[in-house]
């Protein structure tokens, strides 16, 4: 997606301007819709990858060592070096920016699911096994909703963490906001478009992490009676 923008520069370049937003608020609303869209899609797939690598290093324990040391490094590679990596491969676009910040939110899903879900207690395990469910049943009926807080721990700030690298994309021509950000320094070091493109960054990620706080909320019921 290409953001064309029009705007009257303020002679004084302020950090936030109305004009810039009233002026340019199609283009602000593609890029936010953008980053949402990359960042919620993002966040699925890895959910799907990570949670299923969590509960195979739980059940084979010679496992966990290998999927968290591996997801561990690719957390270290450099967002840059690892567009550049995969861009001649999978091309401009969408589909580079997705398999980069999947790569780096699986370490952080993968670690909080396998602690939550080595927290379930070995008594309720036991007594689930003699209530005749299976490894399947457990994990389903038993250990899964035991660890949903430990699993949206991971997500929450896997979210968070996605909303800020999404940005990155820009190098690939689809960085959502931070195409206002990388624009705003081209454009002479216009602030009010790199305030802009941050604040709504910041913004997001609340936002995003408010709805996946209520989503506990709902899915914990019992945390919140013992709370009170």
């Amino acid at each position: 997606m290409s953001f064309r923008l029009s705007y009257l520069a303020d002679p004084g370049n302020p950090w936030f301007s109305w004009q810039y937003v009233r002026d340019n608020s199609d283009t602000i609303l593609a890029a936010l819709r953008e980053h949402a869209s990359l960042t919620a899609r993002a966040v699925l797939i890895a959910a799907v990858i990570a949670v299923p690598l969590a509960v195979a290093a739980t059940w084979y324990r010679a496992l966990a060592g290998p999927i968290v040391a591996v997801t561990g490094v690719l957390y270290t590679i450099p967002s840059l070096a690892l567009f550049a990596f995969l861009a001649p491969y999978l091309g401009i676009g969408a589909v580079t920016v997705l398999s980069v910040v999947v790569l780096y939110a699986l370490l952080v899903i993968v670690r909080n699911t396998l602690a939550g879900l080595n927290q379930v207690p070995p008594e309720v395990r036991e007594a689930a096994e003699g209530m005749g469910y299976g490894r399947w049943g457990r994990l389903l009926r038993i250990e899964l909703p035991l660890a949903v807080p430990g699993i949206l721990t991971g997500l929450r700030l896997a979210t968070v963490s996605t909303v800020a690298l999404v940005t990155v994309g820009v190098v690939v021509g689809r960085g959502g906001l931070g195409q206002l950000i990388f624009a705003g320094f081209q454009n002479n070091f216009y602030k009010a478009e790199i305030m802009t493109g941050t604040l709504l960054c910041v913004v997001l990620a609340l936002l995003l992490d408010l709805i996946l706080a209520g989503v506990g909320r709902l899915l914990t019921p019992w945390l919140a009676r013992r709370a009170s």
